[in-house]
């Protein structure tokens, strides 16, 4: 399938730079997208944090308390989902001038398949040319642009210079390219793994071309198979335009209803528990929790949190975001009779783990 071209568009610190595009004065200053913990209590998640706050170890869904820990001189900004999703629709318009084959894995980020396009332009460098001058001119927002003829490849170049990079990788630049890579950087390889890789001599691409795919079977189970084809530029993956947003979760219904913080927290917690267990065992990882309620008079509210990097899939992670965007809800005094918790936007563990380095 080497006769495709695929276009990955990240945008650069997206929820950040909208902070910054609203707030001017906030550039040049480390920014936390997040509710202020000094004025919730201790309480928040961090959605993102703009480069120079990053330099200080913030991440995306971290506690906003440990955010102001790590770096006690940074703004807290958070204007809200609907601002975010609008700029992302305008970006989103923008792609389908040249496509409708588009697959979304974040309100900043997406691949385009430009190989058959709207326009019949047979350039893909002049499309992704277009593509970010267009975001720019509409949005004042700059992206990273990756093009290549799969979807691995084309995240890797998008992620190779950011920000605002504009990386192509074709198939005669494809083996040089992954034999510079340092293993950190090929998809999937997380902090736990490297240290594997170190000690089998692995340090970039061409060390890991080395091995045979029994050898990375070996040490790293299936996954040994994905690095196998990854080292040498496989990735049969299509684009999916219409790809199913699947979906873990388990919910609970009481009687009597639960009327206090303290027993909902723990209903959660015990909720929370359940769910990693069934994400665990399906070896997944999501970027989207979702709290469901039913009150006593049966009203059902749902409200989600949405992260550009994976969330970590431990207890106190999730009631940290549950207990937030309980927040937002009536008070559990009016009682409550089901809890929810779901996991969504999921990817297999194996997959990209993209810590954006936007967010």
């Amino acid at each position: 399938m080497n006769n495709r071209w695929i276009i990955h568009v990240d945008m650069d610190a997206f929820y950040a730079s909208i902070e910054e595009r609203e707030d001017p004065s906030l550039k040049g200053k480390p920014l936390v997208v997040a509710k202020d913990p000094r004025k919730t209590g201790g309480r928040g998640v961090v959605s993102t944090a703009n480069y120079i706050a990053r330099r200080y170890g913030v991440h995306s869904a971290m506690s906003s308390s440990e955010a102001l820990k790590l770096c006690p001189k940074a703004i807290f900004r958070f204007s809200g989902f609907q601002l975010y999703r609008a700029v992302s629709q305008q970006i989103h318009n923008i792609f389908h001038h040249y496509t409708d084959t588009i697959e979304s894995y974040a309100l900043d980020e997406a691949y385009l398949d430009v190989t058959n396009n709207k326009l019949g332009m047979t350039d893909p460098v002049q499309i992704g040319r277009e593509i970010q001058q267009k975001i720019k001119q509409v949005t004042r927002l700059t992206c990273s642009i990756g093009i290549s003829y799969n979807k691995f490849l084309a995240k890797e170049a998008s992620d190779y210079t950011k920000p605002a990079g504009f990386t192509i990788v074709s198939v005669e630049d494809a083996p040089a390219f992954l034999a510079q890579l340092p293993i950190e950087k090929f998809r999937g390889v997380g902090k736990k793994t490297v240290p594997k890789m170190k000690e089998l001599g692995i340090n970039d691409g061409s060390d890991l071309l080395k091995l045979s795919e029994l050898d990375l079977m070996k040490h790293f189970g299936k996954f040994g198979y994905s690095l196998y084809r990854r080292a040498r530029g496989i990735d049969e993956r299509p684009v999916e335009a219409s790809r199913v947003r699947k979906s873990i979760g388990r919910e609970r219904t009481f009687g009597p209803v639960l009327d206090s913080e303290v027993v909902v927290n723990t209903q959660l917690r015990l909720i929370a528990a359940k769910v990693i267990k069934d994400v665990a065992k399906q070896h997944k990882h999501g970027k989207t929790l979702v709290l469901k309620v039913r009150y006593q008079d049966f009203q059902t509210v749902t409200k989600r949190a949405t992260f550009l990097d994976y969330i970590e899939n431990n207890v106190d992670n999730y009631l940290e975001i549950t207990s937030e965007l309980l927040t937002n809800l009536p008070p559990v005094e009016a009682g409550v009779r089901l809890l929810g918790i779901t996991l969504t936007g999921l990817d297999d563990l194996n997959y990209e783990n993209l810590a954006l380095n936007l967010f």
